[in-house]
């Protein structure tokens, strides 16, 4: 019981605390590459501070839009108690690969019911997108930890880890996790698919009116969802190396989850925003790749 006690603080503190930290090194990494000086790396915590600390305005009376961040980023908390992070999940025993899923569909339910809740056709505009995005995005990622479960026959994503560990290389395991990199982008709304709150295109579309407490819960849920995607990732797809020291794994975990991190921050950095139109054809291209993988996956290679 002190065991997970402890590990389901130190997920929660990796996912609220250093979280911000990591977006800090994106817009870092995005100004160098465009030749500016940039934000220093703390810039997200001053955000969040002061977004927090302003007063909490609403555009509707609609309870739906107050109570949708709330729903949001605490979704995305308790995802991170069902997310590997260098060990074994410290609320494994009490959910597996459906129950991550759900929390995070409902994190992304809370934007949608955030936006359409405002009344804006920006922000109705933006709900779409996200549910488009959702249910195309997300399907892609139970597919590729779905190949993990045909090996294991279970859904636990800490087991689904330590075979992989042990096991060593495996080919649908390598193939499925193509899909779910390509997707890491989209999940994270970062360029080119920053889709459902293009700036310039819908002026925030679904946080288009959020402002002051709500704002800051929408920004910390997707800082948060950056360490749990990655974490998720590295922990299925590339479970190496491992000491079985558990301060020291997760450490690991952090230096990895930095690289991925780092990894989206330049590709975000060098593209422009995709059409819907052409984020369409390149969902095909990873079922198609996740097809494969699923395919190697049944006849056990």
């Amino acid at each position: 019981m002190v065991k997970t006690i402890s590990l389901a603080i130190v997920n929660l503190l990796l996912v609220i605390l250093v979280a911000p930290f990591f977006e800090g090194v994106i817009r870092k990494l995005k100004a160098l590459v465009h030749s500016r000086k940039g934000p220093p790396f703390r810039q997200p915590y001053l955000d969040l501070l002061k977004l927090l600390g302003k007063e909490d305005l609403k555009v509707t009376e609609n309870p739906i839009f107050s109570l949708a961040p709330i729903v949001t980023f605490g979704s995305i908390l308790i995802a991170a108690l069902f997310t590997p992070m260098g060990t074994t999940p410290p609320l494994g025993f009490a959910g597996d690969l459906i129950v991550f899923v759900y929390f995070l569909t409902l994190a992304s339910v809370g934007i949608m019911l955030g936006g359409a809740a405002t009344g804006s056709p920006y922000g109705a505009i933006g709900m779409g997108r996200e549910m488009m995005l959702a249910m195309v995005v997300e399907i892609i990622i139970i597919g590729s930890l779905i190949v993990g479960v045909i090996h294991t026959q279970s859904f636990d994503l800490g087991r689904i880890s330590v075979w992989y560990h042990e096991a060593g290389p495996n080919l649908s395991m390598i193939v499925a996790a193509v899909p779910f990199f390509l997707t890491l982008q989209v999940q994270l709304g970062k360029l080119p698919f920053d889709i459902p709150d293009a700036d310039q295109e819908i002026m925030g579309g679904p946080f288009m009116e959020a402002s002051g407490p709500k704002l800051a819960l929408y920004k910390w849920s997707y800082f948060a969802k950056q360490v749990i995607l990655a974490s998720l990732f590295l922990e299925i797809f590339i479970p190496w190396p491992k000491v079985g020291i558990v301060p020291i794994d997760i450490v690991i975990n952090l230096v990895k989850v930095f690289i991925v991190i780092g990894l989206v921050g330049l590709i975000d950095a060098v593209n422009p925003r995709i059409r819907v139109d052409q984020a369409i054809r390149y969902f095909v291209g990873i079922w198609v790749i996740l097809i494969f993988a699923l395919a190697f996956a049944l006849i056990g290679v």
